[in-house]
């Protein structure tokens, strides 16, 4: 089991040094992107395990797409929400009042939402997260899947209560 364990891990380990390799040509835009995904990949500090993790998740698409941090960052902007709903409470009602999310934000919950979609299937389907990570961001990547459905619940119901934007003060 031991030599199991290293043989996958030499793997991993090359297809992480073609991916380091082409990461030297990245912008500095995208080399964020794909430390926001490893940083909110990380349990208890396991950078490592989770950059081998998120590598093997993006040679996967290697061997089928084109570009693989071209569909990364599409997928990510396929998933980025525009509004968000914030409770306010104005004279004993709560009202749920649309307002307008930040870049950055934006950007960050659309990973996030990516990452808890890909557990989600890891839970259901019992396959591995690389797996559930590539096809979560292909269904992003398509404008389909469990994390979209959430942007578009999220927009939904910003725009059924667009009648009470006129109590954001924010």
């Amino acid at each position: 089991m031991l030599e199991g364990a290293k043989s996958m891990g030499a793997g991993a380990a090359s297809n992480c040094s073609e991916i380091l390799s082409y990461m030297g040509g990245l912008d500095s835009e995208q080399k964020q992107l794909i430390k926001k995904l490893v940083n909110f990949h990380m349990k208890e500090g396991k950078r490592t395990k989770v950059r081998a993790i998120v590598y093997q998740t993006f040679h996967r698409p290697a061997r089928t797409e084109g570009d693989v941090i071209k569909l990364m960052v599409d997928a990510v902007e396929n998933i980025k929400p525009i509004c968000k709903v914030e409770k306010v409470r104005v004279a004993g009602t709560i009202y749920d009042v649309p307002g307008i999310v930040a870049r950055d934000r934006q950007q960050t919950l659309a990973i996030r939402w990516i990452l808890e979609a890909a557990f989600k299937r890891r839970i259901s389907y019992r396959i591995s997260l690389e797996k559930c990570s590539f096809d979560e961001i292909l269904d992003a990547y398509r404008k389909r899947g469990i994390s979209r459905k959430k942007r578009e619940n999220l927009h939904g119901l910003a725009s059924a209560n667009r009648s009470f934007a006129h109590f954001r003060w924010w």
